[in-house]
């Protein structure tokens, strides 16, 4: 059993590939930036483990990564960016960029995946910020989580022997919400990466899970 993790270099992504890796899958590491990363992560995995460098916003780089896997039974689609600023000052080549990453990115990841996978399971990470706790400095991160749940709803419709769901956390303590004003942190319900790491095994090897929606967390920082 073969799982590919994008954006696994480090935070959520990384549990991931450790949570799936515990439960005998082998499993692919897809980095963009953090190549040392990602190879420590391999190196702590062990035979396990390979490595695969994407950038998902790149349909040739996309393209590429999936010439290199022969198979596939679970896809996490996990690899997302944000850059919070006022939305007034934000450009338009901003919010396409946090747009094409994080919605572009999981359509292209999630087309060339199902060329790999006879049946199984895609989980898809979204976004409570999808739901019910939006920021406007994220406007265009917001926006692109809730084209995930689209996605979502749309390829579980789509397809018939691959399951299709999405995992919508709040705040996850992971290393990049480390760097939060300590203040604002203790306002904050954080979730463990390793327990959401759980449920998203949990979900992708349930067959009686599909299409669903699965909201993690309770948090509204005014």
């Amino acid at each position: 059993m073969i799982c590919l993790v994008t954006g696994s270099s480090r935070g959520l992504g990384k549990e991931i590939v450790k949570e799936f890796a515990r439960n005998g899958y082998d499993v692919i590491i897809n980095y963009n930036k953090s190549e040392k990363r990602a190879y420590e992560l391999a190196e702590e995995i062990g035979d396990k483990a390979r490595v695969l460098k994407c950038d998902i916003s790149n349909e040739d780089e996309v393209k590429e990564m999936f010439r290199k896997i022969d198979h596939l039974d679970v896809l996490i689609n996990n690899a997302a960016i944000a850059s919070d600023k006022d939305p007034l000052e934000k450009s338009a080549m901003e919010f396409n960029r946090v747009l094409h990453t994080n919605l572009t990115g999981t359509f292209l990841v999630t087309k060339y995946a199902l060329e790999k996978m006879d049946e199984g399971s895609i989980v898809n990470i979204s976004s409570t910020n999808a739901l019910d706790t939006y920021y406007p400095e994220s406007i265009d991160y917001d926006a692109s989580k809730a084209g995930v749940i689209s996605l979502t709803h749309n390829f579980a419709k789509y397809l018939s022997d691959i399951r299709v769901n999405c995992i919508c956390p709040d705040w996850i303590d992971t290393e990049m919400n480390q760097e939060m004003a300590e203040d604002y942190r203790k306002k904050i319900n954080f979730i463990k990466a390793e327990d959401l790491a759980k449920l998203v095994y949990k979900v992708a090897v349930d067959k009686n899970i599909n299409d669903q929606i699965i909201k993690v967390g309770n948090n509204s920082v005014k």
